[in-house]
């Protein structure tokens, strides 16, 4: 993170990782200020602003940039256009998730991609990308410092997002380039976007928004993605899920005629040769701290895993929301528990939308 905005927002009464006050397990990047159950329930019902520091930015630059991550990626590179951004992954050659991210032009002129994902596995992405750049005019860079991500969501976010910038994009991952940066739209509803602003410029976009939302740290923001069913591949659950065990097809993340990448294959087999047998669902747990990662058991197989914890975070009314990968049949019937057999019962909640 950059130094400066860091200190920025200690100034404003942000609390960083082991200093952080929130009672949750800790992840990467993590902080709050202060409160996390009264910056829960603003995240709920009111407008909320967040420095997303569990993210990290890479930025790909070079004529053949395009190109070089079409091949890699499980969705259409080549179709982002400076008004669009997308959901996609990076696969093993078994078709298993090594990250997921979201990716936009930087600016409207420029060739340059910027890739979001998990900050805790965003420096060893880096490097793994980077050695199939090979003969591509292609170049990787880390772009955490320059970038600074912002969240913003609730019913005055859209209006937030007009008066920084005078327009707003219309569509789920449209995008509106602005002098400081890009604005990103994450739902139909226009309650919640991300910014993509310069550095030098964060603070000023904070105190400006700041006065249309309230300031929240990043579990209320993690906790705003699981209850959209969005997931985040981190160190935890890497290799853990091939692209449609996480959703990933189903949110726009994935192309099925754009051509090869590592694990095209497999990921395509799945989706052509039957059913997906397994997919994250929402659920709500009311005991234990469960984590990224966490085996859950099904009365339907007791002696042996039916599925993982993909994200968790603490929920506004108490205990945790959190995405599970289960073979959903067993979630149909059966009682699921979270850790062990006789671990916390996992109750099962709607996602926000289908998984035919």
């Amino acid at each position: 993170m950059n130094t400066a905005w860091q200190k920025f927002l200690e100034g404003r009464g942000a609390h960083f990782g082991e200093n952080s006050q929130s009672n949750e397990p800790q992840h990467f990047g993590d902080l709050d200020f202060g409160d996390l159950q009264s910056e829960l329930k603003h995240a709920q019902n009111d407008t909320i602003l967040a420095p997303l520091s569990h993210l990290g930015v890479i930025r790909c630059t070079g004529e053949d940039s395009a190109a070089f991550l079409h091949n890699l990626m499980t969705n259409d590179i080549k179709g982002i256009t400076p008004q669009s951004a997308i959901l996609c992954g990076f696969c093993t050659a078994k078709g298993r998730l090594l990250a997921d991210f979201v990716v936009w032009r930087d600016g409207p002129e420029s060739a340059d991609y910027l890739l979001q994902l998990s900050a805790d596995i965003q420096p060893a992405l880096q490097k793994k990308l980077s050695m199939y750049v090979l003969r591509s005019k292609a170049k990787l860079s880390d772009a955490s410092d320059e970038i600074v991500l912002l969240g913003l969501s609730g019913p005055a976010a859209e209006i937030a997002i007009k008066t920084l910038t005078g327009d707003v994009p219309t569509t789920p991952y449209s995008v509106t380039q602005f002098e400081h940066g890009q604005v990103i739209r994450l739902d139909a509803q226009g309650r919640r976007f991300q910014l993509a602003v310069q550095a030098s410029a964060a603070e000023a976009i904070w105190m400006r928004l700041s006065e249309h939302a309230q300031p929240v740290g990043t579990a209320a923001w993690r906790w705003l993605d699981i209850i959209n069913g969005k997931p985040l591949i981190t160190a935890a659950t890497q290799e853990a899920f091939v692209p449609q065990m996480v959703n990933l097809d189903l949110i726009g993340g994935v192309s099925f005629t754009k051509g090869c990448y590592p694990g095209q294959e497999i990921v395509a087999r799945t989706k052509y040769l039957g059913k997906v047998k397994r997919r994250t669902l929402l659920a709500h747990v009311a005991g234990g701290q469960p984590t990224a990662g966490n085996d859950v058991y099904s009365s339907a197989l007791p002696d042996q895993s039916s599925g993982k914890v993909v994200n968790a975070a603490a929920a506004p009314d108490g205990g945790f929301d959190v995405l599970i990968e289960l073979i959903t049949a067993n979630a149909q019937g059966s009682e699921v528990r979270l850790g062990a057999v006789d671990g916390p019962v996992v109750a099962f909640r709607a996602l926000p939308y289908s998984l035919e």
